[in-house]
């Protein structure tokens, strides 16, 4: 009895998974400093690594950590620690998270229309420079970028239906299935970008053009593919009838996540593709 918990907050059990993934981490950042630049000084003297290995195992790392330390969450809210108290905080820390990932596009966003609006020319920077720089051939905003916007925003219905079949009629079949779709499209957004990328009449060295569309979409991209095996691993869990009406965090967030990564897929669509180009 004195040990007994009598508040709704869940205090954890003592985790390896932060150090771990710090350290992962630094590797991950070590490893992409030494591969671009060849090599990284500190105080203790010069490190010096071929290849891009140290950053790929920083990244085995990193997604070894991730693994490990969402299924002890998991754990955690299946044997009944996740009370509303604790739900709440979750959700308080997933929007900050959304937040700081905003603020990391607005950086991609903010890049792109200064060097639209200012372009450099070669005589004086403030005039004499033209967007898009002379000799770019920009993509054809009403071709392949518009179905996959539409793809994206068939996609994110498709979670949405998931999420209403769940919470308001608690039909996991109908949830499975707006899962299952919102996945498929998701890898077809991706499919399409590639194949675009491939056929760009630009690449990403040479020109500021090129390098902050291919760093605006190419970050976007990569969240598409994180926010698609967030939705997947969503499916697998269902698989095992983990979700509730009332319980539903994880899928709460990867719907909020995939909603994000729509609504920035607009204002790329908008800004870069139609008046950028």
């Amino acid at each position: 009895m004195a040990h007994e918990k009598n508040h709704d907050y869940h205090i954890i059990n003592p985790s390896i998974w932060p150090f771990v993934g710090a350290i992962a981490g630094f590797a991950m950042l070590l490893g992409a400093v030494v591969f671009m630049t060849g090599e990284a000084t500190f105080l203790f003297g010069t490190i010096t690594v071929s290849g891009p290995w140290l950053f790929f195992a920083g990244l085995i790392g990193v997604l070894y950590v991730m693994f490990t330390w969402w299924s002890d969450v998991v754990a955690e809210s299946n044997s009944g620690d996740h009370t509303p108290v604790v739900r709440i905080g979750l959700r308080y820390g997933f929007v900050l998270f959304i937040m700081s990932e905003v603020m990391f596009f607005a950086a991609w966003f903010w890049s792109f229309f200064k060097h639209a609006i200012y372009p450099m020319g070669p005589d004086s920077p403030k005039v004499d420079g033209v967007w898009p720089p002379a000799g770019i051939e920009t993509f054809d905003p009403w071709h392949l970028p518009l179905i996959n916007t539409l793809i994206l925003l068939c996609s994110g219905a498709a979670a949405t239906w998931a999420h209403h079949a769940l919470v308001h009629e608690n039909n996991r079949k109908d949830m499975r299935n707006g899962l299952i779709l919102a996945v498929a499209l998701g890898l077809i957004f991706t499919y399409f970008q590639a194949y675009e990328y491939s056929h760009a009449a630009f690449g990403f060295s040479g020109n500021i053009y090129g390098a902050n569309f291919f760093m605006a979409t190419g970050f976007h991209g990569a969240h598409v593919i994180i926010g698609t095996i967030f939705l997947f691993i969503c499916l697998l869990r269902l698989q095992k009838g983990h979700f509730t009406p009332e319980k539903h965090v994880g899928f709460e967030a990867a719907a909020w996540y995939w909603h994000f990564v729509d609504v920035v897929w607009l204002f790329l669509f908008a800004a870069v593709y139609i008046w950028g180009g």
